[in-house]
């Protein structure tokens, strides 16, 4: 399909009903955001997302695809919309000093992180006449939590590389160091138990659920090929990852309730971006099996049912 510009697709392919209907539900005319500046919005976002060239249908799965309603708080935000902050504060003001609590460890330095972000957040100097706030980065591509998560973390490293570069070389040396090149501890942008209970989860799959995921998911093989190569049915490789999906989620959700989240903070916790994970899915998903081994037992392909 041919590609054209990101504007000439907002107008064209991403129709006036699908701006409207997503508008309505951003809920922007709360902040006096109207339909014609969330559209540029969606522009915006099409640009940066396609460096300037889109297909008329990748441009509209882009636009369903954004958590519109967080999206527009954080432009309001970042405009300076009084009401929106007062949103903002109401929904994520604990969770940042929650954030901040696991990455700093320390409560006073937590605090501290977390206060320091909010006047990034609100923007308090001016550029060109406007604004300048770190919200306006926001792409509504993941959840707002998510990304404030990240924001964090970020200030984070950037404090702990300022302190270090303000520690002096005879101090060091008076530590008995080595002078070898310094780099911060890695700080885990998601939660460590949303990591652990999914590579628990994961783990946990037998060996053909494995080789289902990994051939879907990671090498991009269709249901046909999967199924062809399990000698079973199209439809029944299609239940097969529904379910495995459901019952991953239980698992992980289980998991997390074990090591003390409630059912809420496990479910917020979920809405992590994937590519944050520091848990290596191909490694986890490696078959210990070849493929043709499933074929000489394919009568006991549970299609059906999720071990």
């Amino acid at each position: 399909m041919a590609k054209r510009g990101v504007q000439s697709v907002v107008e064209s392919s991403g129709s006036d009903s699908l701006v409207v209907e997503l508008y309505q539900k951003s809920r922007g005319a709360e902040f006096g955001l109207t339909v014609e500046g969330f559209d540029c919005i969606l522009q915006e976002i099409a640009r940066k997302t396609f460096a300037g060239e889109a297909a008329p249908a990748e441009a509209q799965q882009l636009f369903r695809s954004l958590r519109v309603e967080e999206l527009v708080l954080a432009r309001a935000c970042a405009a300076g919309h009084e009401l929106a902050w007062e949103v903002f504060l109401t929904r994520y003001r604990e969770k940042l000093y929650d954030i901040a609590g696991y990455i700093a460890r320390e409560p006073s330095a937590a605090r501290e992180l977390a206060d320091s972000l909010y006047a990034d957040l609100y923007g308090t100097t001016m550029r060109d006449g406007r604004r300048v706030s770190k919200l306006t980065s926001y792409t509504g591509r993941g959840s707002l939590e998510g990304w404030l998560r990240t924001v964090l973390a970020q200030e984070f490293v950037n404090r702990y590389r300022r302190q270090r570069r303000l520690v002096s070389l005879d101090e060091e040396s008076e530590e008995g160091a080595q002078f070898a090149a310094a780099s911060p501890e890695p700080v885990s942008v998601v939660d460590p138990r949303v990591e652990a209970a999914t590579d628990e989860a994961l783990g946990e799959l037998s060996a053909e659920d494995r080789y289902i995921l990994a051939s879907y998911y990671l090498d991009s093989r269709t249901l046909a090929e999967i199924a062809r190569s399990l000698q079973v049915h199209e439809s029944t490789i299609s239940r097969r990852l529904d379910r495995l999906a459901s019952s991953l989620r239980k698992r992980i959700l289980a998991s997390l309730a074990r090591r003390g989240m409630s059912r809420r903070q496990a479910q917020e916790a979920l809405q992590v971006d994937v590519r944050d994970l520091r848990v290596n899915l191909r490694s986890r998903l490696a078959q210990e099996t070849a493929h043709p081994a499933f074929s000489k037992k394919k009568a006991e392909v549970p299609g059906e049912t999720i071990n």
